[in-house]
């Protein structure tokens, strides 16, 4: 049985399913099913998931007659075998880290939802998307809270940044509802959260949702359809917190929660101008060198590349910048103090930079610092703390990648292969090895 069932709906995504399947298979993560439902599509589209289906086993498709998004997400979610659904929209697609995130934060934290962060893609530009920013694991209360402070975001409503426990959802006999052609993903969630108890918030982005031309968000559509339509969607949001509020805080919050009706209308005729917007491709960090030769030097490069990648997932997790975590790993790996000359050697910051980075480190209290002659730092914070945990499963992923097909044996004489050359190497550039 595959620890995540991946399902994505199709109907005529010829200029971009290859991408968004892609996208799933060349995660690090690879415990997965992919599912994906061709809705009767009249273009290339069935060809393209026949080609992916007979190059990778992990695919499974399914050609349907046209019935609509909600009916192939059900249809999916009937054949669906993981412990967890991820669900994705065929224009879009997911980082490289993405199912990996979602699955261990589900694990970790014996939680029934995980909501994350997203990137919001407009061309080729991107600005990152997230609104809780506890990482704490929450009760369905206090999720709920939460949402009435934004019930229209995103973050919220839609399908593709959560991970959802499939046991809860056959328990409960939770689907898409097909007689609704809007907010249905919205109204899924809602039923969801009603049967959870433990929902935890990633604050990493795992997905690139696309504005496209035509959909309904983009579409100028008429100000009372929308607010008709709202108006049937706000009678299972109110019902939904009847249920999980008690009368006196019901009563309490109903300005709050019929906000949605205003909130839902403006989010839909607006294109946000977000602060923060770049690149695609800036936000995460890429090996631009090509080399197929097999050497220490082209390894070592490609190794701390991905190192780097890994780490990016854990700063944005804890609200830090790449920069931060690198100068926090190399005082952590460090024998004893070390000088910010050192850790400016170690990592290719600048100076100037590694003594920012230590400063913020040090208001974090992870890190203490001293003037002897010149600044020294050492690690001061907690090893059993997430950040901690988290720069450890970054070296754990990075090891895994690195001996991806090994037999356990060849592993650990390859990792003994390691030490003694890191010995050697030590030893011809003047270091005490002893």
């Amino acid at each position: 049985m595959p620890s995540v069932s991946i399902i994505i709906p199709a109907w005529n995504a010829e200029k971009y399913i290859r991408r968004c399947a892609e996208s799933v298979l060349k995660q690090d993560f690879a415990d997965f099913e992919l599912i994906i439902v061709d809705d009767g599509s009249t273009d290339g589209t069935p060809g393209i998931l026949d080609e992916l289906a007979d190059r990778d086993e992990r695919v499974r498709i399914i050609h349907q007659e046209n019935a609509g998004v909600s009916a192939s997400r059900n249809h999916a979610i009937d054949l669906a075998r993981g412990k967890y659904i991820q669900f994705l929209d065929a224009d879009d697609w997911v980082t490289e880290d993405s199912t990996k995130m979602l699955y261990r934060t589900a694990e970790e934290n014996s939680c029934d939802l995980v909501v994350a962060d997203f990137y919001r893609v407009v061309g080729a530009n991107l600005s990152r998307k997230g609104s809780i920013m506890t990482d704490r694991v929450l009760s369905r209360k206090e999720y709920a809270e939460y949402m009435m402070e934004s019930p229209a975001d995103y973050y919220y409503g839609v399908l593709w940044n959560k991970l959802y426990r499939r046991d809860v959802i056959e328990e409960n006999g939770i689907r898409m509802d097909t007689d609704v052609s809007f907010c249905e993903d919205f109204l899924f969630n809602l039923e969801y959260v009603l049967h959870c108890s433990r929902i935890c918030a990633l604050q990493v982005p795992v997905y690139y949702y696309v504005r496209t031309e035509g959909s309904l968000v983009a579409r100028n559509l008429n100000p009372l359809k929308i607010v008709e339509m709202k108006t049937t969607v706000f009678q299972y949001y109110d019902r939904f917190y009847r249920q999980i509020l008690d009368e006196k805080t019901y009563r309490a919050e109903r300005l709050n929660i019929a906000g949605f009706l205003i909130d839902a209308a403006r989010d839909d005729m607006t294109i946000p101008m977000m602060p923060g917007t770049r690149k695609v491709g800036e936000e995460t960090v890429q090996a631009f060198f090509r080399s197929d030769a097999g050497n220490l030097l082209t390894a070592s490069y490609y190794q701390e590349k991905l190192y780097q990648r890994y780490l990016n997932s854990a700063a944005m997790k804890h609200d830090m910048n790449l920069d931060d975590i690198r100068v926090l790993t190399a005082v952590r790996c460090s024998s004893g103090p070390c000088t910010q000359k050192q850790i400016a050697d170690f990592t290719g910051i600048s100076q100037l930079g590694v003594l920012n980075s230590l400063q913020k480190l040090q208001a974090r209290q992870i890190v203490t610092l001293r003037l002897a002659g010149s600044i020294e730092a050492e690690f001061a914070g907690s090893e059993d703390s997430s950040l901690i945990r988290d720069l450890d499963s970054a070296m754990n992923d990075l090891l895994d990648a690195c001996f991806d097909g090994f037999s356990a044996e060849e592993r650990q004489a390859a990792e003994d292969m390691y030490r003694r050359i890191n010995i050697n190497v030590r030893r011809a550039l003047g270091q005490d090895t002893e």
